[in-house]
Parts: C-alpha cells; structure tokens; sequence
C-alpha cells in the first residue's frame, strides 16, 4: 500500500489572505474541431508568435479544469491526481496546487519521480511543493477513500498501446468507484481516431484545452470522454486561423437559421410533398414512424406507398397520413408526379417488389432519401447507379459497411474514411449514423453531430431520422443542410425523449419531441 500525503494549508490561510477566482471563462463547445498535429501548433503558435508562456498556459487549463470539477462535483472533498511525466502531468499538478488552495484535500500519485520533470511540469510540480504537497510514487494501489480521480497521464499525443504500469493504473482507475475526470483527454483514447490503445480511462468529465480533437468525438471517444468541458486559454483567435479543422460539429444556431419562423400567409403547398415508399408484406410500422415524423418536422403533406396487405392499417391509426397501395412499379407512377421528395426504404425489403420501387425511383428526378433496405439493394445490385447528387444516403455502419464492401469494424476504426468512400461512389450527401453520426460536405470537412444519448440504439430510429430528413428537404433546403438540419433535430429530440432514462427508449418517444426543436 502507497503512504498517501494531504496537502494542509491552514497555516498558510492563516497568516496570508488569498480567495482563489479562476479568470478563466469555460466556453460552449465550439463548432471546430482539429487534429491533435492542429492543436498542438495552434498552441506553438500562441506561445512563440503571441508571447504567451507556456507554464501560462498550463496554469490556465489546471485553472479551468479545476473549475469544472468542483461545479460538477461540489461535494466531492478528498481528491486524488494521478501524474504523468509530461505535460499532461504537468495539468495535474496545477490543479492539484488549485484544490489544496481551495481546502480540498489532496493527493498526488506519480508514475515516474517528480525530481525527473523538466520544463513547464516541473514549475507546476515545485508550486505544489512550494505549498507544502507532497507526490507519492504509485506502487499498485489507489486510494480507496477518494471521491475524485482526476487523470493526468498521458495527454493526447499517445501513439502506441498503454501497457506496464500506465495500464495497471488506467485499469485501477476504472475498477475504483470514485467518479474520473480527464485532463484534455482520456489516457490511451487516440486524439485522432478515437481508438483505445490497449486500455483507455473510462472518465464521467473530460477538460479539454485549445482546440477539440475528432478522437473526442469517433469510435470509442463520446463513450470514454464522458461530458465534454472546453477551455480556450484566452488564446487569440488569430492564432487558430492558419489550421484548418477537420470537422464541424453540428449546433442548434445551424437548426434555428435553416428553419425560421413561417408567415402569416404560409400553406400546406409550400412546404413539400413527401412520398415515403417501402413497407413490404409484414412490415407497416416502418413506413408509419417515417411518416409520422416527417409531418412532425413540418412537411406540407405525406404520402405513403406501401403494401396492399396493410395499406388501410396505417390511415387508422394516423389518419393525416395519406396511403397508397402499391403492388407494382406502375402503381407507383402517378405518386411519383405529385410528389416534391421521395424517401425510399423503411421496411421495403429485398425482393423484386422493392427492387422494381427503387428502379423507378432512381429514375425520377426528384429528391431522394435513401434508408435501410434500399440502401441494401444498391450494395447489392450489379448495376450500380452511379453518382447521383441529389440523394441523401443514409446508412448505419452495417449498411456503410456493405455499400464500399469492408466489415462494420473496418467502418467504426474510419468513420471519416468511409463517409469519404461512400460519398465518392455514390454522390450526393452521405449521414453516417452512429455515435458521432458524421455528415458529408462538399465543402470536404465533414459535419459531426456531438447530440445523441445511447438508448437511440433501439429499433425505428432510422426510420425517423429519414422522416425528417426528407421533410426538411421538401421545404427546400438543401440536400446538406436537410441531412445536417436533420440529424441534428434527430438527436435533441432523442436526448429530450431521454431525459426520464435512456433505457427503454423508444423510436415513438422521439416523435413527440420533434415539433419542439424543429421551431426554435
């Protein structure tokens, strides 16, 4: 068992006044979001161009990492810091400097000796000393009473597998019941890529400083990030304008501009006409989510053209919904004229009645919204369609996974890889699904959603994220901006539907809360 050593600073409150403020402002998370390469010259930049110390710096990020973790974890009083020997380590011991001034007792695990720091760390690791802390070399345990750990360990530039005694402490931290907080990021968690590195820390909160990395945000990164906090530095923008990030999130201002107040004088006619086609034999409920939540997002008028074995079914239960029966390609023909965007696949299946469907379709020249089993008949037809630019595919890694021919893991260790393929054999704009859904530009940086909870793992969620999207495409926005207006309002609506708990959420539950955020 390692001696633990509390820093206790009564004396020093005693004979000098101090009240700790940070000045530091954490920020909303902003739309950027850079390559580790990015953040670090960005942070070059500010300390070699603008002349801000780099021990400025880190006093800063320790600052506000300090700051959110007595927000988010007010009654937590015992912490304990598990250092690195580099800069990340360095975080630590600022903050652990903060929460001795603070009153918070206060321990401090290294795994490498203190002594052997140089540079900016070793300054934050003697201000600790200086106050009277003391660094413990870690020898296998953790202490079994704090309420808090916070990681300092390896930062963001890790490139090979956490292994030795870094994973024996990453696994330690994770098995103890006291809530985690990263600094910058998760340790063993790829800034890049997301990946974890043999082993990664599970944290509740991560601060993360100067720019958002993408790992954050793809593969494992939302699951091992926990809650997001980001600080800035009080670096000069300037500093950021020669990187070029490498993706955008998606926020609600894009939502609020994209789908504005409508007029007085607005009618059904000019908000679109949705023809939602699939619901094969056996499968209705589909179709009717599909529907449901196009005219939830504000399509002048749906239609629904699906099997004659149910067609009446759906009507019943939601009579705004306008059904067609459909048992051929002709019948679909005069659907088609009236209708100003097609969303096809929901329920459709794989035979020769969805394969004539999707043949007329691909070609009309009208708007499409590709989805589920459609998807499935393009991967496997051996007459490809091409590049299309006016369709919005929309797979989930599976179906990602088929269309550019690799596997659903292949898929999730290149998200931004395969969006790129698909959007390249394909055409038109691509949204795939996922944690970290990820929208295609043309513009080339991709669009990254960062709403979105785990129990919309559930069955009908696409079904609704195609609603919508089609929906938004008829009252003419843009192909883009529909998928990213789209997703967008997807996730809200489904984090809204979870606020009384992500299990056992259903694709139902969402469509009662699209109207709320599709009128911002």
């Amino acid at each position: 068992m390692c001696a633990l050593f509390y820093v206790s600073i009564i004396a020093f409150f005693a004979t000098t006044p101090f009240v700790y403020r940070s000045t530091i402002v954490i920020m909303n998370l902003p739309a950027e979001i850079y390559s580790v390469d990015s953040v670090r010259k960005i942070d070059q930049i500010a300390i070699n161009d603008e002349g801000i110390g780099g021990y400025t710096l880190m006093t800063r990020a320790g600052q506000a990492a300090a700051s959110a973790m007595t927000e988010r974890f007010a009654a937590a009083k015992r912490w304990q810091i598990i250092c690195g020997s580099g800069n990340n380590g360095g975080d630590g011991y600022v903050v652990a400097r903060i929460a001795a001034e603070q009153g918070i007792a206060v321990s401090v695990l290294a795994l490498s000796s203190p002594e052997e720091l140089t540079g900016d760390a070793a300054t934050a690791y003697m201000d600790f000393a200086a106050l009277g802390g003391a660094v413990a070399e870690y020898d296998g345990a953790l202490d079994a009473d704090a309420e808090l750990l916070v990681d300092g360990l390896l930062g963001s530039g890790l490139e090979r597998p956490v292994e030795g005694k870094f994973a024996e402490v990453v696994d330690a931290m994770n098995a103890h019941p006291a809530a985690v907080v990263a600094l910058d990021i998760p340790s063993g968690l790829h800034g890049d890529t997301g990946a974890v590195l043999g082993t990664a820390v599970e944290a509740q909160l991560t601060v993360t400083f100067v720019g958002l990395k993408s790992g954050l945000f793809l593969d494992r990164g939302p699951e091992l990030a926990g809650e997001i906090v980001f600080a800035g530095l009080e670096i000069p923008a300037r500093c950021r304008a020669g990187e070029v990030a490498i993706m955008r999130r998606i926020d609600e201002a894009i939502v609020r501009k994209a789908l504005p107040a409508r007029k007085r004088s607005s009618h059904k006619g000019k908000f679109g006409h949705v023809l939602i086609i699939g619901g094969g034999v056996g499968m209705p409920g589909a179709v009717h989510l599909c529907g449901e939540a196009a005219l939830r997002a504000g399509a002048g008028l749906v239609s629904i053209a699906t099997h004659s074995s149910h067609s009446a079914l759906i009507p019943a239960s939601r009579p705004e919904l306008m059904c067609h029966a459909v048992e051929s390609a002709d019948d679909l023909a005069p659907l088609l004229e009236r209708a100003t965007t097609i969303a096809i696949g929901p329920g459709l299946g794989t035979g020769d009645w969805a394969k004539a469907l999707l043949a007329a379709v691909l070609d009309t020249r009208l708007p499409v919204v590709a989805d589920a089993d459609a998807l499935n008949l393009l991967a496997g037809s051996e007459s490809n369609p091409g590049v299309l630019s006016d369709w919005i595919l929309t797979p989930h890694p599976g179906e990602a996974a088929r269309l550019v021919g690799t596997s659903a893991t292949e898929v999730q260790g290149d998200r931004p890889g395969t969006l790129a393929r698909i959007a390249e054999k394909f055409g038109g704009t691509v949204i795939l699904k996922g944690s970290g859904t990820l929208v295609s530009s043309k513009k080339g940086r991709p669009w990254l959603c960062s709403a979105g909870n785990p129990g919309m793992a559930s069955p009908g969620m696409g079904d609704v994220l195609t609603g919508i999207v089609a929906a938004c495409r008829a009252q003419k926005l843009s192909a883009e901006l529909a998928a990213v207006v789209g997703v967008q309002v997807h996730a809200c609506a489904g984090d809204a539907a979870a606020e009384a708990g992500q299990r056992g959420l259903m694709a139902s539950d969402l469509i009662k809360e699209i109207r709320n955020w599709v009128n911002p």
